[in-house]
């Protein structure tokens, strides 16, 4: 079985203004990138109202609803903009999160990858914020302990920016584990090590600016890995985010692409030995065009070495 790629044409309709880092651009040079691999390509479904109703309120989903404009872009705070085709997109990232999940855990596929916008991993339970409009990496471990009857579920993110949104709405849930390696200090704040959730199942890993790749492997080697294998989950869940590239405008760490491709083939190892090689990526930052399609084409050929 190869590794599927789950995306849609509507993630391209979230048009953000000009200047805006989170732009159409960025998916369309990720797919260009990604063109020639060999792998199962599935149109993204939209979620479900009720898939999006697992980690947020239906006051939240009205709110979103009542704000997208007829044409134009509307700011729903400084960072966080949307047009008419924003709430599609982002239903369909929403979807793809899910769909991966049921592939993966259903034996249609080894592994999956999300290559979507807008990102999720800042928006919080009843708050859009950072590019974010849904928390797809945890509406995916939701679906997978809530839908599936998982026991464990692990989250990993090593978005340059803490995964605030992704902290908040699994802060309570027992069953998941969520480590989350950021550059500290940065936007959102927050991603100390002193946060650890309601039932310490979180993992804060604060990185210095102008730290590189050999901090961070260090760091997951020491902290993430040993974690993990003590959790014993049944499913990881990426938060794919690329924005920790030496190359990338909105940050300061200095990784590199293969630090990237050395990250994703670890935690496809770590799968293999404790969940059957189930993982489900999902695409997060990453602004620089060059090397967030760079980025993204090692870190997807790895789950596919990984699916062989």
């Amino acid at each position: 079985m190869k590794t599927a790629m789950l995306t849609h044409a509507d993630c391209l309709t979230h048009v953000t203004p000009e200047g805006h880092p989170e732009r159409v651009a960025r998916l369309e040079h990720v797919l260009h990138t990604l063109e020639p691999l060999d792998v199962n390509r599935v149109t993204a479904p939209m979620a479900a109202d009720d898939d999006i109703l697992r980690i947020h309120p239906p006051s939240y989903l009205e709110e979103l609803r009542r704000a997208l404009p007829a044409e134009g872009q509307v700011a729903l705070d400084g960072d966080t903009w949307v047009s008419p085709g924003s709430l599609n997109a982002a239903f369909r990232g929403a979807g793809a999160a899910v769909r991966a999940v049921d592939m993966v855990l259903g034996g249609e596929a080894p592994n999956a990858f999300a290559a979507v916008r807008p990102p999720g991993h800042h928006a919080e339970t009843d708050t859009p914020m950072g590019f974010c409009l849904f928390g797809n990496a945890a509406l995916a471990a939701k679906h997978a302990l809530d839908h599936h009857g998982l026991s464990r579920v692990a989250v990993v993110d090593f978005d340059v920016h803490h995964g605030n949104g992704t902290q908040d709405l699994l802060w309570d849930e027992k069953r998941a584990l969520l480590i989350t390696s950021q550059q500290i200090p940065l936007f959102p704040g927050t991603g100390r090590a002193d946060e650890t959730g309601a039932y310490d199942t979180i993992l804060n890993i604060p990185l210095p600016p102008g730290s590189d790749g050999a901090l961070m492997r260090q760091e997951y080697q020491d902290k993430a890995f040993p974690r993990l294998r003590a959790f014993k989950p049944e499913l990881i869940i990426i938060s794919a985010g690329f924005d920790a590239h030496a190359d990338d405008p909105l940050a300061n760490l200095e990784w590199q692409t293969e630090d990237f491709a050395w990250i994703t083939a670890e935690l496809c190892v770590l799968a293999d030995e404790l969940c059957d090689g189930r993982v489900v990526s999902t695409l997060e930052g990453g602004y620089d065009l060059h090397a967030l399609s760079a980025s993204v084409l090692a870190h997807l050929q790895e789950l596919m070495k990984a699916a062989k």
